[in-house]
């Protein structure tokens, strides 16, 4: 009898370790974005920050901050689906320099529609590329997506999507090269923000640049059947100071 009921607290408590362990958020329902916060201690940011990420960029300021220089290579293409979004992680050696700093690619993915809104507007789709300067310090460049052209740079990537979530993948021989992604005109908004993803880090600085590029239908279909949403809603300005600079 004794053995009997150990067994069974044996098991409840390996279904409550094995509930804990399998606990993730995601973008609807009662682990969606609203929820963010109480599903772990460490995402106390999701709610209690007040420099979360996205925003709808309104009311910036005319400055002259300095323009970004991008030092970008190829990369060998490693993709995942990691159950967010599709993200390719960056081979060392790129990066962006801007304001006397420098800041490393780590990574780069998609969100589908755009997080950011530009005075009310969101676009189709938004790339994200990560960078981390020597200290650990994140900055992203985010380059808005509209419908339109097929964008050429995507299609080389889209060929390789995981259609499911799993472990990184390591596409033999292809490359890419994410400044072959970035518009002709470099202009951007720039503010201080946090990660648009549990723990919703603040700290982050953000270089939402103003043109966006294009992608086709197919291929926003494409992704949309993967991922019909996986954006963060916009979240409150409080007043901090977003720069653009033209």
């Amino acid at each position: 009898m004794a053995s009997a009921k150990i067994t069974a607290l044996t098991l409840l408590l390996g279904m409550v370790l094995w509930q804990h362990e399998g606990r993730h958020w995601s973008y609807s329902g009662a682990e969606g974005p609203e929820h963010w916060g109480d599903l772990d201690p460490e995402n106390s940011a999701c709610k209690l920050g007040h420099q979360q990420s996205p925003i709808d960029i309104t009311g910036a300021a005319k400055g002259q901050p300095e323009p970004i220089e991008f030092k970008y290579a190829p990369s060998p293409l490693k993709i995942i689906n990691n159950g967010h979004s599709i993200q390719v992680n960056y081979a060392p050696g790129s990066k962006i320099s801007v304001d006397g700093k420098d800041y490393e690619v780590v990574q780069f993915h998609f969100h589908h529609p755009s997080e950011e809104e530009i005075q009310g507007k969101r676009y189709d789709m938004v790339t994200h590329i990560v960078h981390k300067d020597s200290e650990g310090r994140t900055a992203v460049v985010a380059v808005l997506m509209k419908s339109g052209r097929e964008n050429p740079f995507l299609k080389n990537l889209w060929a390789h999507l995981p259609a499911t979530p799993g472990k990184e993948q390591t596409i033999g021989e292809v490359s890419v090269n994410v400044g072959e992604l970035l518009p002709a005109s470099r202009g951007y908004y720039t503010f201080a923000g946090s990660l648009t993803t549990p723990p919703c880090s603040e700290g982050v600085q953000w270089f939402v640049l103003e043109t966006p590029v294009e992608i086709s239908p197919g291929q926003l279909a494409a992704f949309a059947r993967l991922y019909p949403n996986n954006a963060r809603p916009t979240q409150a300005a409080n007043g901090r100071k977003i720069v653009e600079r033209p």
